[in-house]
């Protein structure tokens, strides 16, 4: 069976996340989205594992609420600020690695996403000891990542490197960007929200399809591991122009300047114009580490497929804001007419939605089905922008050739 799933979210006692990160809403925003199975996030915080108690268990390490199934996860950042993903078996797994931490004398109570005075050879020495999978989060990013610290994994895990079993690409990446660089070939790549809040246009906002016997932990496990026939077939993602670090450019929002990796090093990261800071872009940064020019895939890796949000794409069809109640209204009417957001962006064939809304949000859709989305690319903490094609040709009477998910998978 096919399974959606988005491993990495965050619950209410992490920093900077809304208060209504609740099991409920959780369930009710990934179920609009057509997603199966979601990490619970936060496990190793005593108060979000109180919460986890409420959930129907369906085994030792999977749980339902409201037609969602949860399995525990959890993001720690090490001393050096890298952010790691755990992927915990069980919640007895869960209980003897809070035992391990708590012993160290850990805190696990002021976030859900403790700093740990570990390293990342650290990290996954416990992950292992646990049965626990582990793997860098938002490995590209410029803040708290894999590669902004280190060149290489085993810079980052030591002597724990072969334990590593996967990567997140984050926001800013793709595969075609990680499998230039061959360390990562082997690993299997996963693309999960990282969301902060419950609503459909954060929750899987990028998500990995998986063929799996079931949804549960242990069928997540072997799908990551790609065991038993169980693997990923559709890694599901921001295109990486819209992510917020694709390209470098200055931090500070009002000069927001992109420039070429080179000259941003030869300036020492400082912006020639109003003299903030400089992030090196995902896209800099992969060529920094690439290996390789030809970014072809191994032959375990599934097709990327970018997707923006639902809303996003109508409300610049419409030409309003996502919040507005029209285009929430759009949205709405589309996501009750055929079950799900995914199955309105990618599994219905565009005849299906002539009718169900305004002519310029069917063929936005197909617009972006057929790859001619353009994009302004972001950088420097700002995300980057859509525009459709006839905002720059003038001609919106062509509609692209439809595009589904079969297309995607099929290579």
């Amino acid at each position: 069976m096919l399974v959606n799933a988005d491993l990495h979210i965050h619950s209410r006692h992490s920093m900077a996340t809304a208060d209504g990160m609740t099991f409920d809403n959780l369930a009710r925003g990934a179920l609009q989205k057509g997603v199966h199975c979601m990490g619970t996030g936060d496990c190793l915080h005593p108060e979000w594992r109180r919460a986890m108690a409420g959930l129907e268990r369906i085994d030792e390490g999977t749980f339902e609420h409201r037609g969602m199934r949860f399995i525990p996860t959890a993001e720690v950042e090490d001393m050096l600020r890298v952010h790691h993903l755990l992927i915990f078996p069980s919640l007895s797994s869960v209980e003897e690695a809070v035992a391990i931490l708590e012993r160290r004398g850990e805190n696990l109570t002021s976030d859900g996403r403790p700093r740990l005075r570990m390293t990342g050879e650290q990290i996954a020495g416990l992950a292992r000891e646990v049965d626990a999978l582990v793997g860098p989060c938002h490995a590209f990013t410029p803040w708290t990542s894999l590669y902004a610290t280190h060149d290489t994994l085993a810079g980052c895990y030591g002597d724990m490197t072969h334990t590593v079993t996967f990567v997140e690409l984050g926001l800013s990446a793709e595969s075609a960007y990680a499998d230039r660089i061959d360390e990562l070939r082997r690993l299997t790549f996963l693309t999960n929200s990282d969301a902060h809040g419950p609503s459909p246009h954060r929750v899987a906002r990028e998500f990995t399809r998986f063929e799996l016997g079931d949804i549960t932990a242990a069928e997540i496990r072997k799908g990551i591991l790609r065991e038993g026939g169980r693997r990923p077939v559709l890694n599901v993602g921001l295109p990486p122009q819209e992510g917020k670090y694709n390209e470098t450019a200055c931090v500070n929002r009002d000069c927001n300047v992109h420039v070429p990796w080179r000259d941003a090093e030869r300036n020492r990261r400082r912006c020639a114009v109003c003299g903030r800071m400089v992030k090196i872009g995902v896209r800099d940064r992969v060529e920094q580490l690439a290996t390789r020019d030809d970014p072809s895939p191994p032959p375990h890796r599934p097709p990327y497929l970018p997707l923006v949000p639902l809303a996003e794409i109508i409300a610049r069809a419409l030409g309003r804001g996502v919040n507005t109640r029209g285009v929430q209204s759009v949205w709405e009417s589309l996501v009750t007419d055929l079950g799900n957001e995914i199955r309105v962006l990618v599994d219905t064939p565009l005849p299906e939605l002539e009718g169900k809304a305004e002519e310029v949000v069917v063929r936005s859709i197909a617009a972006f089905r057929n790859g001619t989305v353009r994009f302004i690319p972001g950088g420097g903490g700002t995300y980057g922008q859509i525009r459709l094609p006839w905002e720059d040709v003038g001609d919106i009477s062509r509609a692209p050739v439809q595009k589904g998910l079969a297309d995607f998978l099929q290579g």
